[in-house]
């Protein structure tokens, strides 16, 4: 007889690449003991940083604050250490050469911007949305059987507008279905225009864009002096954050909910609140303190010929697939009316500017 060899093990490798079994969340980190948790739960706590506590006071709900962000692909990611928004470049864009290979002066009419700085501590500095907050938006999205009221919170400079010339409020240039748009939203929804300009400015843009009528339907007009800036701030070019919860501890917007003077059982929601609010801007960094109750828009800057208005609004609006993007934030917000909770839904299906109807399906759609 020959003598006895093993069978050799490489038969019985561990498979590697994608045909490996996942790893096992069962073991120690330091001092702490990761449990096993059920899927939706790894989520939660792998998209928002959140740390687990001991083993023996475990609770899947039991989160603490969330730390800075870096990368998230359910919302637009914010620095690291502060704010960090770069400056502007000073120098005039290049023209073309001249016939003698020289450069023209830059025009003289160029506005020089100073660079964004952050808001100090007295301004309230930077804000995070809250762990209930955020517990909240991370329920599934629920349809209600009937729509129900929103807030609707919209922007002025680069989403319906933009001022060439920031010292010149009354001269700018309309985003198509600008008028349209809004006039939509005061017959359909509560709306407050809220701008970081200066209430003034703010005035004069709102009685060109809106006649008496639609202007004195919205529920409030705010301008910068509604952001908590100190004094040093508001003059300077300070980056601004909408906090919602501003609005909705203002007297005068809690009385515009249509229930807000509802009792009892089942009344339905008495003020406004994130699961019906819903905030409109070109820039996702002002709505830092409640990211998924933002609908971020592309910043218009006048280039009329990118969103050339090519039908009648009526007709944007029943269109399949429209590419107008107002157009399209109407139809994102008949959407939104049918959800139990508005956060919930767009942290699951932000807007888009896709091909086709993009996430915009459903009742309401």
């Amino acid at each position: 007889m020959g003598r006895y060899r093993p069978r050799s093990r490489s038969r019985h490798r561990q498979p590697e690449g994608e045909y490996a079994p996942p790893a096992l969340n069962d073991f120690r980190q330091g001092d702490r003991y990761v449990p096993s948790m059920p899927n939706a739960f790894n989520q939660f706590g792998t998209q928002f940083g959140t740390q687990v506590v001991p083993s023996s006071s475990f609770s899947p709900f039991y989160t603490q604050p969330p730390p800075q962000r870096q990368d998230h692909s359910a919302y637009p990611t914010f620095p690291q250490n502060g704010l960090a928004i770069p400056a502007p470049p000073t120098a005039a864009p290049v023209a073309a050469n001249t016939s003698n290979g020289s450069r023209p002066a830059p025009s003289p009419t160029a506005e020089a911007r100073d660079a964004i700085s952050p808001p100090s501590a007295e301004s309230g500095g930077i804000p995070e949305p809250t762990a209930a907050y955020l517990m909240r938006a991370f329920c599934p999205p629920l349809l209600l059987p009937a729509p129900q009221p929103l807030l609707v919170v919209i922007d002025l400079n680069g989403t319906l507008l933009h001022r060439p010339n920031k010292r010149s409020p009354t001269k700018f240039i309309e985003r198509p279905l600008a008028r349209a748009f809004l006039r939509h939203c005061i017959d359909t929804y509560h709306v407050v225009i809220w701008s970081s300009a200066r209430p003034e400015n703010v005035q004069r843009m709102c009685a060109q864009l809106l006649p008496p009528a639609y202007l004195a339907r919205v529920v409030a007009v705010w301008g910068r002096d509604r952001f908590g800036l100190t004094p040093a701030d508001y003059a300077r070019r300070t980056q601004c954050y909408k906090r919602l919860t501003r609005l909705w501890a203002d007297p005068a917007v809690r009385a515009a909910h249509p229930q807000s003077g509802a009792t009892g059982w089942p009344a339905g929601p008495r003020c406004w609140d994130q699961g019906n609010t819903v905030l409109i801007d070109d820039s996702a960094e002002k709505a830092r303190s409640e990211p998924h109750n933002a609908v971020t828009l592309p910043e218009f800057a006048g280039d009329l010929a990118a969103e050339q208005q090519l039908q009648p609004w009526e007709e944007e609006l029943e269109g399949e697939d429209s590419q107008q993007v107002l157009a399209r934030v109407a139809k994102y917000l008949g959407v939104l009316a049918w959800q139990v909770d508005v956060s919930a839904y767009i942290r699951a299906r932000p807007f888009t500017m896709g091909p086709g109807k993009g996430n915009i399906s459903g009742p309401g759609a």
